[in-house]
């Protein structure tokens, strides 16, 4: 990706050209939809705020899910429509994507059936208890839309002694356990970033651009603020395309539209270091129901560390992304439930994170009960806009690609233009050639480690990493003589300068929170932080008191928003 520098360049070249189109928002469907316009060879410029993938994007449950529980509510198209696209991503983003199995325990055998047969004929809204039977009738059909690439085994219902011996801890209460296959993305953040690296590669025109947000607009031009370099771009687009999820109401009232369009929830999850659990939990997540019928989980990250989430409650401030201490404790409370005798402790917390879900407005009823799907809605111009606004309410991980096709046939229509490419079987960043066959990953890093004269583990973690962008890092790595981290010696020190040089990395907080892992796998020490800055400012030019001040933001950020431990300076 070429730097901040080159694209604002760019951008400054187009200002007083018309015909722009403009993409707001840079998460996983904004980014989707620029990907897939550079594929039609259509450009086009997009913005965000904050980094890349840094809002709702950063905040998921890390799964690539067909939405089991979207059955509940008789969304079966969406449940459809999220099966095909994980099958795809499993093959598409491989090196990010991969398999998980599901245990989902049910506390009866026929609990909930008629309620439920309620809630699949939409006859009834709210959520309610579901025993095995409904399970397992809900997973028939999940088996069912997932005929189409199928790359996982069909459901099963899990023996007792089974269950005893994988998980002993599992409540007595439990009366049936089921079985079936999702996905899980272990580094969401990377992937949305790909995106983008993929559409400027194909349309080297197109220009994104993080740090700059959406003013105002004036005789037909918006006004656009990077808030980096403090100063205003003016771009003439013909239409808008706002992306900017739980913000799209904010980012809307700036182009002089005022309608409410959304009612997002938020969900926050924690990262425990319990490695008694994690060993329980290896490759297998848990997704249960809670007392008052919301949709829980846990599974293992490594070999120390396990993901618990999440909670669903209501929000009307886009902003209001920190996981509170009654979010804790409730998340604590339901886990005894269903695994008692585990007894989480605030000490186990080593991360946490919390995002709004970009959900539909809706004036009451369970959180549970609104739509999980996306739409799209359009403004045409007016006498003080003279372009359309095009807003996406809603859009989930899972479904970006699909969601993003959608999007770019509404440009292509406007700008009368055809598409030329279908997304559904590109390859995605690192994904490009890559094979997670633990045998192929084992062969290629045999020949990586020759070629570039270091150990094969250290070539095996660089494509678990990376993908088959690992070839490139590796490269670097070798330029700086295989130099560790001192304080997470996991990292090479060329790994973080081919990030920096090739990422558009704008802040230190990019690098510690989304280009790499090293906050939510606990490796963001002060001696980690102040590590990566030095070779941040190094590589971007960075004189001593701005390094300082990324040092400070991101150590700020860290404690009050991630709720990590970092001792303060003596």
């Amino acid at each position: 990706m070429r730097t901040r520098a080159d694209v604002l360049e760019r951008l400054n070249a187009i200002q007083g050209r018309s015909g722009n189109i403009l993409i707001v928002g840079g998460g996983v469907n904004g980014l989707g939809l620029y990907r897939d316009l550079a594929l039609q060879g259509c450009p086009a410029v997009l913005i965000d705020k904050g980094d890349f993938a840094s809002g709702t994007s950063a905040a998921p449950s890390r799964l690539i899910h067909g939405g089991l529980r979207y059955l509940e509510t008789g969304e079966f198209a969406l449940v459809k429509e999220s099966v095909i696209e994980r099958n795809h991503l499993l093959l598409n983003a491989s090196h990010l994507v991969h398999p998980l199995r599901v245990w989902v325990p049910a506390f009866s055998w026929v609990g909930g059936a008629f309620s439920a047969a309620l809630r699949f004929l939409r006859l009834k809204k709210t959520p309610g208890a579901k025993g095995i039977f409904v399970i397992k009738l809900g997973l028939s059909f999940f088996d069912r839309f997932g005929k189409a690439n199928q790359t996982m085994p069909r459901h099963r219902l899990v023996g007792s002694k089974e269950v005893r011996k994988r998980l002993s801890q599992l409540s007595k209460k439990v009366r049936a356990v089921a079985e079936y296959y999702d996905a899980r993305v272990t580094h969401p953040e990377r992937l949305a970033l790909e995106l983008a690296g993929d559409a400027e590669r194909d349309c080297p025109e197109s220009i994104a651009i993080p740090y700059m947000s959406l003013r105002s607009t004036i005789d037909g031009k918006v006004e656009l603020y990077d808030e980096i370099g403090r100063q205003s771009f003016w771009l003439q687009p013909s239409i808008v395309v706002n992306c900017a999820g739980p913000w799209v109401d904010q980012v809307n009232r700036g182009l002089g539209i005022d309608r409410r369009l959304m009612g997002g929830t938020k969900g926050s999850h924690v990262v425990l270091d319990r490695p008694d659990l994690a060993l329980k939990l290896d490759g297998l997540m848990l997704y249960f129901e809670t007392h008052d019928h919301r949709a829980c989980l846990i599974y293992a990250l490594d070999k120390r560390h396990v993901l618990l989430g999440t909670t669903d409650l209501r929000t009307s401030d886009p902003d209001d992304t920190v996981c509170s201490d009654n979010e804790i404790d409730y998340l604590f409370e339901v886990l005894e439930q269903v695994l008692p005798g585990v007894k989480p402790r605030r000490q186990d917390m080593v991360f946490s994170y919390a995002g709004v879900r970009p959900l539909p407005y809706n004036d009451g009823g369970a959180t549970g009960a609104i739509s999980r799907d996306h739409f799209l809605t359009t403004f045409g111009p007016d006498d003080d806009r003279p372009f359309a606004v095009v807003s996406l309410v809603g859009g989930k991980w899972t479904t970006y690609r699909a969601c993003a096709a959608q999007m770019s046939d509404v440009v292509l229509r406007h700008c009368g233009r055809l598409r030329i490419h279908d997304t559904l079987e590109v390859e995605v960043g690192g994904g490009k050639g890559f094979s997670p066959k633990p045998h192929d990953v084992a062969t290629r890093s045999q020949a990586l480690a020759r070629s570039r004269r270091m150990e094969v583990d250290d070539a095996i973690r660089l494509f678990n990493r990376y993908g088959s962008t690992a070839e490139a890092i590796a490269a670097e790595v070798e330029a700086c003589n295989h130099e560790r981290l001192t304080f997470a010696p996991d990292y090479f020190v060329g790994e973080i300068v081919w990030i920096v040089k090739n990422e558009r990395v704008t802040r230190l907080a990019d690098i510690i929170l989304r280009r790499t892992l090293m906050a939510f796998e606990n490796k963001a020490s002060d001696g980690v932080i102040r590590e990566v800055a030095g070779i941040a400012a190094s590589t971007l030019k960075w004189h001593e008191a701005h390094m300082e001040h990324e040092i400070h933001q991101t150590i700020d950020s860290l404690r009050l928003r991630h709720h990590v431990r970092i001792p303060l300076p003596i």
